[in-house]
């Protein structure tokens, strides 16, 4: 769709997670303006139709946490099989070498590998900045623009190097005015407010362990001064606990909290290491939690609580982390693993398939101080993702949502972003998917040579 005024009625899906659409959706311009009721027609007059009964109807799915960057370092041989810090010291090195069109090709593969997913909305959060990439965030909003995702974007940071006691080389450590004065800049070039938000800009510190508390204490400042959201790792390890309470005498989130940042402006980056009485500070704060099940498993992390913190009230979305530490980035492949890994913790009878889905969709929204995305309803963004279930896998079921996870979708036949289709037959619109894939190849070897 191009024309704002023409209505296009998304008809009659095989199966849609909001039971008030299983007749489909009208989409006019940008927005979804109706619901329709199985076996129902419209209200409103309608241009054209797009039957969807081969397809499972879904909001477009929301990633809450990414590394771009890191999808040039996938099973990087010299970080394999170890735990979070040491295989932070080992690639520190080899991202420090990153230039601005290794990022860019790095970002636009990460944002076609989610769209291809049903990802309509992508968040990243960069904190390597060297003398080469310096223009690192502008880079990535280019390249949002011209694929036409939705693309929450957060400016990261890292200010203390092995010189002052933090893990990064000191190559891809800056200090704190200018991480502040370019985060000042970022936001005013490129932040957009409002329902529709094609480009939005966060502040996100990388974590405790790699930016001074001056930074915390000032990015939370700016944030509430500028009205953006904070973005930070948190929680990830043992280590990190412990490193926090060795160089700060208090635990990670007690430091956050003195800094500023336990608020409903804030979401976190893995959050796993927390105990019941900091669960229910986030949820009476109302802090985001993304939930980043792959990469936990990869580097043995832990498991979130998810069920506790959503229940304490804190937003629990679906990430799929960095690809060096998850190796994909795959938000239908994540939503099974957070099936999958939250029924080894709760049991089968306490996580359902419906649960994950809302968390990768309305909560992963919420976590992005969204409302206007995640969901069908009326006046939301027409974000759409659309599965079909002709692969052998799918084979036999009879639940098509359920299906989606148990039997392993990993690939939309549809994508929508504010009402234009950016994917179509499972390829992605505008986008030489095997010259991408050739220079995004040869880019990786360049890096780790």
């Amino acid at each position: 769709m191009t024309d704002s005024s023409r209505t296009l009625w998304v008809r009659n899906p095989l199966a849609c997670l909001d039971n008030e659409a299983r007749g489909g959706v009208v989409i006019r311009g940008t927005r979804i303006i109706e619901k329709v009721a199985a076996g129902a027609r419209p209200r409103a007059p309608i241009d054209e139709v797009f039957d969807a009964s081969r397809h499972v109807l879904l909001p477009g799915l929301v990633n809450t946490h990414h590394h771009f960057y890191q999808t040039l370092t996938r099973a990087y041989s010299p970080a394999l099989n170890k735990a979070l810090f040491p295989w932070l010291t080992t690639l520190y090195d080899v991202w420090a070498r990153l230039d601005e069109d290794q990022l860019g090709l790095a970002s636009e593969l990460a944002m076609v590998e989610l769209l291809l997913s049903g990802c309509t909305t992508v968040a990243d959060h960069h904190y390597v900045f060297s003398g080469k990439l310096t223009g690192a965030i502008d880079r990535q909003v280019e390249t949002a623009e011209r694929l036409g995702v939705r693309a929450s974007l957060t400016r990261g940071s890292m200010s203390l190097g092995k010189e002052d006691g933090g893990l990064p080389p000191q190559s891809v450590v800056q200090d704190e005015a200018s991480i502040l004065a370019d985060s000042e800049r970022l936001i005013e070039r490129y932040h957009q407010r409002g329902d529709g938000a094609m480009i939005t800009v966060a502040l996100a510190p990388c974590s405790p362990f790699s930016v001074s508390r001056e930074l915390m204490r000032e990015s939370a400042r700016l944030a509430r001064d500028k009205d953006v959201r904070l973005h930070t790792h948190l929680a990830e390890t043992a280590d990190e606990t412990a490193y926090c309470e060795k160089l700060f005498g208090m635990r990670p989130l007690d430091y956050v909290e003195d800094c500023g940042w336990l608020s409903d402006r804030t979401w976190l980056a893995h959050g796993i290491h927390f105990n019941d009485d900091e669960i229910e500070r986030l949820g009476q704060a109302g802090t985001g939690i993304a939930h980043c099940p792959s990469s936990n498993m990869v580097l043995g992390s832990g498991l979130c609580r998810t069920l506790e913190l959503e229940r304490a009230g804190a937003p629990v979305g679906i990430a799929v982390d960095g690809s060096a530490s998850n190796d994909h980035s795959n938000l239908a492949e994540e939503m099974r693993q957070a099936l999958l890994l939250g029924r080894l913790h709760y049991g089968p009878d306490q996580l359902s398939h419906e649960t994950v889905l809302r968390w990768a969709t309305q909560g992963s929204a919420a976590c992005l101080g969204r409302s206007d995305i995640g969901g069908l309803e009326p006046g939301q963004q027409a974000d759409l993702a659309l599965f079909t279930l002709d692969e052998a896998r799918f084979s036999g079921a009879e639940n098509p949502l359920a299906a989606l996870l148990l039997c392993g979708a990993h690939r939309a036949d549809r994508v929508m972003v504010a009402g234009r289709w950016k994917v179509t037959n499972g390829e992605p619109c505008g986008v030489d998917l095997d010259a991408l894939l050739h220079r995004h190849d040869a880019a990786a070897r360049r890096l780790t040579s």
